[in-house]
Parts: structure tokens; sequence; C-alpha cells
């Protein structure tokens, strides 16, 4: 299973969740299938994050994609501009830019990285981005387990991670280890590459869900 097929399965999961967040709050499967994207999202992250050649252009890129999305993602679950709750791609920006400080800066200041994860996970609180410092936790998970090889990679990241959903969220978030039954099928090979493709699953985001506003506004 390549990445691109991974991107899918989280992009196709996470549609889901929000839909029936905002169309079918009481009916627990929906948000029980949504749990399986975004670890394969922040999975993805770091696969990115070691392979790409402009790191800080990856950053600014999902930095972008925040700041777009943030409108389509108010409307879709405040049917208003709200600023009490930022989109994911604010989590999945501050996690990358802790993890580059953390391999670049923190080699040679080992205190840079932890002061970069610490500033990431407060942020990802004050800002109350989606998942919060719950989601920078998790990519670093992926991270510190990114040069491991063979089973034990995922068996590792499995636990740590399984073990963090136990003692720091709990309730639905806990079938979010679901995910690891596509992360572990992850054949190391990108798939079909291009600029369309890549943007293509960028601008899903907010435009799955300026399409679930304007269906809950003027439809149902």
């Amino acid at each position: 299973m390549n990445s691109l097929t991974l991107r899918t399965i989280a992009l196709i999961t996470m549609i889901i969740d929000h839909t029936g967040a905002v169309f079918f709050p009481g009916v627990d499967t929906f948000r029980i299938i949504g749990r399986i994207a975004f670890p394969i999202y922040c999975f993805l992250l770091v696969e990115g994050f070691r392979h790409s050649g402009d790191v800080k252009g990856y950053i600014r890129r999902l930095a972008a994609f925040a700041i777009i999305s943030e409108l389509p993602f108010d409307l879709a679950f405040f049917g208003k501009l709200e600023m009490t709750h930022q989109n994911i791609f604010f989590t999945l920006t501050l996690g990358l830019t802790a993890i580059y400080l953390m391999d670049t800066k923190g080699k040679e200041l080992p205190y840079i990285g932890l002061v970069s994860v610490v500033v990431a996970m407060v942020l990802a609180s004050l800002l109350n981005t989606d998942y919060g410092y719950i989601g920078i936790l998790y990519i670093l998970i992926f991270y510190h387990t990114r040069l491991m090889t063979g089973p034990m990679r995922h068996l590792i990241a499995f636990i740590v991670f399984t073990l963090s959903n136990f003692l720091f969220t709990g309730g639905l978030q806990l079938y979010s280890s679901l995910a690891f039954i596509f992360i572990i099928a992850y054949n190391g090979k990108p798939g079909p590459r291009s600029k369309v493709i890549r943007y293509f699953y960028y601008a899903a985001y907010p435009l799955h869900l300026m399409v679930i506003f304007l269906v809950s506004r003027y439809v149902i």
C-alpha cells in the first residue's frame, strides 16, 4: 500500500467523520470510522518530512492551507466564523515545525528540541486546534520510530500510540488505533506523484467542508 493509497483512505474516512459530525451527531459509527484518518495523516506527515527536499516549503504549504481552510472549517462546524477552534492544518503545521527544529537545531542544541515540542503543544492547546496537544504527540511518536525497520517500527509506535490514548484521551478516540491496520500495510513507496495530485489532496479539505456547510444550510 503506497502513500497515495494511504492518503486516499485518510481522506475518505475524514469525510465520513465530518459528515457524521454535522448530519448524524448521534451515530457513533461515523465518528469511529473517522478516527482512522488523523493518525494516517500524522504518519504521512513524518514520511513527507523524511523524504522532502524542501521541508520549509512543506511547512509553508501547510500553513497556507491552515489559513485557507479556516473559514470553511468554521462554517461547516459552527455556521459562522468562529475563532475558538482551529482546523487540523494548524496542528499539522505546528507538529511539522517542531520535528523540523528537533532534527536540525536540536542536534547541536538539544534543549531546542524540547522547547520546540513544548511550544508546539502549548500553542496547539491555546489555539484549540483539532486534536490539540495530543495531535503533536501523535506526530512525535511517528517521528521517533521513523528510522526503525521491520515490524518493530509499527509495533512500538502502536504500543506508545495506544497507551497515549488511554492516558490522555479515551472515549471514541481509542478507536484511532485502528489506523495501524492500514499503516502497517505501507510499502514505503509514494505511488503516482504530481503537483495536481498533491494540491488536490490539500484542497479536498476546505472543499469538502464547504460542501458540508452548503448542504447543511441550503439543502437540509
